[in-house]
């Protein structure tokens, strides 16, 4: 885990976001699937891996009150909070590496376009998994590369999907209620092939 840790807090410690294959304007797909669920803005959300990602910031601009963003590195939630200034405040940042996870509340949908797919064995699945269930969200929204997608990301291997395979991850706890397949186009300007799943649960 501290290899994983420090592998995370140097990329951020000296990549700027153009820099970052991942970066996204606008999380358009996430907002989209978010909208779909037509959540109550109180509703409790978690974003896993959310780092300094600006899906936490429009969501406070729809007025969505119980944000919780959630990455294995300080630096990224610190830029974060930096870029939001005053409303850093109204969201709850947590440092961690999600296998370890213990979430403190249920959470209505728990979103994570940034992480699953680094994990590559079936222990750490199994983790992510468990957690999960503890976290007893009502929804969850998984984005992870699809089997067209890139074998690595920031020189790390990763595990691609398709949607029999990601659903299939969570069955036990979790019905789809729909996947769709998105490319990203990276700061470089090249696709990158996502599967997101919306998955309910049982």
């Amino acid at each position: 885990m501290y290899n994983n840790k420090l592998h995370w807090e140097t990329v951020y410690q000296t990549k700027p976001p153009d820099e970052r294959s991942w970066t996204q304007v606008v999380p358009e797909i996430s907002l989209h699937l978010i909208h779909r669920l037509n959540l109550p803005k109180t509703a409790p959300i978690i974003d896993i891996g959310g780092g300094d990602s600006l899906l936490a910031d429009f969501l406070l601009e729809e007025g969505f009150t119980n944000i919780t963003v959630l990455d294995i590195s300080a630096t990224a939630l610190l830029t974060a909070q930096q870029r939001l200034g005053s409303r850093a405040a109204n969201i709850t940042w947590i440092a961690s590496d999600v296998t370890l996870f213990n979430p403190p509340q249920n959470y209505q949908l728990w979103h994570d376009r940034a992480t699953f797919h680094f994990l590559t064995t079936p222990q750490q699945i199994e983790q992510y998994v468990d957690v999960v269930n503890k976290a007893a969200a009502q929804y969850l929204i998984i984005g992870t590369f699809s089997e067209t997608g890139p074998k690595k990301c920031s020189g790390l291997d990763i595990t691609q999907y398709n949607e029999t395979s990601l659903p299939a991850v969570f069955a036990q706890y979790y019905t789809v209620n729909r996947c769709q397949t998105q490319v990203h186009t990276t700061p470089f300007n090249t696709g990158q092939n996502f599967i997101f799943c919306t998955l309910q649960r049982r």
